[in-house]
């Protein structure tokens, strides 16, 4: 499996720029987005949550190397008035082996979850090992129950986990990361996602229009 990066895109369309001229960038990005699919560079697409106006989308890409990522970047037409924020991910031992794609079909929303641990001083070891342990036996659960979907390790100076998760609402999802063993010792960020009309995992459904 290659490597796997996040990529935070910000787009800014110059004034003045014509509508006719933007919606051809649009089509041209939609169009090359199935052509990254397809050869397994382009993964996931998301919208964060946005400010009016706002213009950024969440990408989960594959590339055997950041220098091929930036290629892979550069190449979509709309990185000519996008910048990307990288982050790379790194496997993780709590990590889906059977990344069934059920929950995205039936239309449930996403979330992002950053989890940062503090396991606070004077803990004794052997419970620290035993909440550890239960965290990936509750995560095995999640997972056959169609709510985890992903985790990765974060770079290491940020010392988090991040996960992709489905559930019905904020507050299911919220409690499911509440259910979690490691919650008392975890700060938890939750970030609603909504779907992108070229999200490989939903190509072919009704969207609405490309950004």
């Amino acid at each position: 499996m290659l490597p796997e990066f996040l990529v935070t895109m910000t787009t800014h369309v110059p004034d003045g720029t014509s509508q006719q001229a933007v919606d051809e960038v649009r089509a041209r990005e939609a169009a090359h987005s199935r052509e990254l699919a397809a050869a397994g560079h382009l993964l996931r697409l998301w919208r964060p949550p946005l400010a009016p106006g706002e213009w950024r989308t969440l990408g989960l890409f594959a590339a055997a190397s950041s220098q091929e990522l930036e290629e892979v970047l550069a190449s979509m037409p709309l990185r000519v008035w996008r910048t990307d924020e990288v982050t790379p991910l790194s496997p993780h031992p709590n990590d889906p082996p059977d990344r069934e794609p059920a929950p995205i079909q039936q239309g449930t929303p996403e979330f992002l979850t950053t989890f940062t641990l503090a396991i606070p001083d004077g803990t004794p070891q052997e419970i620290a090992d035993i909440t550890i342990a239960r965290e990936a036996a509750r995560a095995r659960e999640l997972a056959q129950q169609g709510h985890l979907i992903r985790l990765w390790a974060l770079p290491p100076e940020r010392g988090s986990t991040l996960g992709l998760w489905a559930a019905s609402d904020a507050g299911q999802m919220r409690e499911i990361t509440e259910s979690l063993p490691l919650a008392v010792w975890l700060s938890t960020d939750i970030t609603p996602l909504t779907p992108h009309p070229s999200d490989p995992a939903t190509a072919g459904k009704p969207a609405g229009k490309e950004s």
